[in-house]
């Protein structure tokens, strides 16, 4: 894909965030801020990017709880993330870098420091496998959480994106709403059948790129199906 990368820049600094901002867009990312840890959470949950720069210091939770609460997660458990501290004692370096962040960036730094770091791990992450799931002319990356239809990026909600992976791992076959509800929602939660339904017309709307058909077809008293024909 030739689309632009998505940098998620988490800094409180008034004067040092629409510096990196700068010079980020002038290198050819697409930038989100965020000045606290809580903010930085909200705006991954809603869509991972490709690399995440976090403060040390940022309002609570701090840069290192909120790289450690990005590890934990399956989805964001391989997210590329760059501390930024002015703390600059080796002890301090270590403990960032055990809490899981792939790099250590001490303050003051310059531009061309930032861009090398960060284009050198984004070149790391790449080369790590991507994982990526395609069906026709829909994809998805595992690693980004992102999808594409005919090239043109969608944007999903959370349910509708477990629904389009599960489909686009079994294509063909056919899944009752009970079936659905185990695999995508989980076993022991509570969801009425019809829910389904809902999230599958949400998903047929935002998967409706002009010139494509709809691929998840409905079986009479069955379930429903991705369209392999």
């Amino acid at each position: 894909m030739s689309e632009k990368r998505e940098i998620l820049v988490v800094e409180d600094d008034t004067a040092l965030l629409p510096m990196i901002t700068y010079n980020l867009e002038k290198n050819g990312f697409l930038v989100k801020e965020a000045t606290n840890g809580e903010e930085a959470l909200l705006l991954i949950k809603e869509e991972i990017p490709s690399l995440a720069i976090i403060d040390w210091m940022i309002p609570a939770p701090s840069g290192l709880e909120v790289c450690r609460i990005l590890r934990k997660k399956k989805e964001t458990s391989k997210l590329p993330i760059i501390i930024l501290s002015a703390k600059g004692e080796e002890e301090d370096k270590v403990r960032g870098l055990n809490t899981g962040a792939d790099d250590y960036i001490t303050k003051p730094f310059s531009p061309t420091e930032l861009m090398a770091r960060i284009n050198s791990l984004l070149r790391r992450s790449t080369s790590s496998s991507e994982e990526i799931i395609e069906f026709k002319d829909i994809s998805i990356n595992l690693n980004e959480h992102k999808v594409y239809r005919k090239n043109k990026k969608i944007h999903l909600g959370p349910t509708e994106y477990k629904l389009l992976k599960h489909f686009l791992e079994n294509p063909g076959r056919v899944y009752s709403r009970e079936q659905l509800l185990d695999s995508v929602w989980g076993h022991g939660i509570y969801v009425e059948s019809r829910t389904v339904d809902t999230h599958i017309r949400r998903l047929r709307k935002a998967m409706n790129v002009p010139g494509t058909k709809n691929f998840i077809r409905t079986v009479r008293a069955a379930g429903y199906s991705i369209d392999i024909d």
